[in-house]
């Protein structure tokens, strides 16, 4: 015979338990805190255990507690799946949608995908930051982040590729007539480097060789920024030598306003990443958002 009573009271527990307390799972379901525990003590009772060991301050699970949260988190998570799988086929994108990106990229690429998107999507608006700082995505509230980097960092968000850019390290014409031309890598270690400040080791730069193995240069930071265009302006002003992506330099090289070192020497890829906070529940105007992003920057 079917239990018509098994999934009572699941939905309250979990939400104590991910709340830390009555109260607090109380305000979030809209209940009163004497309802909250009504229900705990309910299921307790039909179970016969003990879920939740009880204080005056704090709660904490009990070992039978701890094995039946786990799978009531996954049975909540597999009905919250169910469902989006019947009903997002019928929702369109809408809602703000927040999004950081790095101010160059979004300049040279994501300007263009914006207004698209926008027109496509009349019900969604959008809170954009445009930023080099790293973000903590899910304590600052972003539905998603570009990030552009050689060295991203590992973490339990979900990291999307969208675009591959190459990396330059650059020269102003000033720089080398004070301080003569540069013809390896290995040279920078005693010029004036500008270091992208946001990256683990900002002095550390890797080229490949002719055989096509990587080496790493340590290289002195005459100057640490953590803004691309900044490091950029102070290259120009003939202050040292800096490494960048494409879409930062690559108009000032073809008119010969920046000189590219080391053509035979290249270094790593500049990969641009969308990151954003889970693969599951994606919301429509989250995954439109990125569809969008890959088919147009690839």
């Amino acid at each position: 015979m079917a239990n018509n009573k098994l999934f009572e009271g699941i939905v309250v527990f979990v939400n104590v338990v991910n709340s830390g307390g009555f109260s607090a799972a109380a305000e979030k379901l809209g209940h009163s805190t004497s309802f909250i525990s009504k229900e705990i003590n309910k299921l307790e009772s039909r179970l016969g255990v003990r879920l939740l060991n009880r204080t005056t301050r704090t709660i904490g699970l009990t070992p039978e507690g701890e094995s039946y949260y786990s799978q009531c988190q996954q049975l909540i998570e597999d009905a919250t799946t169910a469902t989006n799988l019947i009903t997002q086929h019928d929702v369109s994108p809408k809602g703000r949608l927040k999004v950081s990106c790095p101010v160059q990229f979004a300049h040279s690429h994501l300007q263009p995908i914006i207004s698209e998107y926008l027109s496509r999507y009349p019900n969604v608006s959008l809170d954009l930051n445009l930023s080099d700082r790293h973000l903590d995505v899910v304590g600052d509230g972003y539905d998603l982040v570009i990030r552009a980097t050689a060295q991203l960092d590992e973490s339990s968000l979900i990291c999307r590729k969208i675009y591959s850019a190459k990396g330059y390290t650059i020269v102003s014409q000033r720089y080398l007539d004070k301080h003569g031309i540069i013809y390896h890598p290995r040279e920078l270690a005693r010029h004036n480097c500008i270091c992208y400040s946001n990256l683990k080791m900002p002095n550390r730069w890797d080229y490949q060789d002719k055989d096509g193995k990587t080496f790493i240069v340590d290289v002195p930071d005459k100057i640490l920024c953590n803004e691309g265009r900044m490091l950029r302006k102070m290259v120009m002003d003939g202050h040292g030598v800096a490494r960048l992506p494409s879409f930062y330099v690559e108009e000032d090289i073809q008119k010969g306003e920046l000189i590219a070192l080391f053509d035979e020497f290249p270094s790593t890829t500049i990969d641009v990443f969308a990151i954003y906070p889970s693969r599951q529940h994606l919301s429509p105007k989250v995954r439109s958002f990125i569809d969008m992003l890959i088919e147009k920057l690839n």
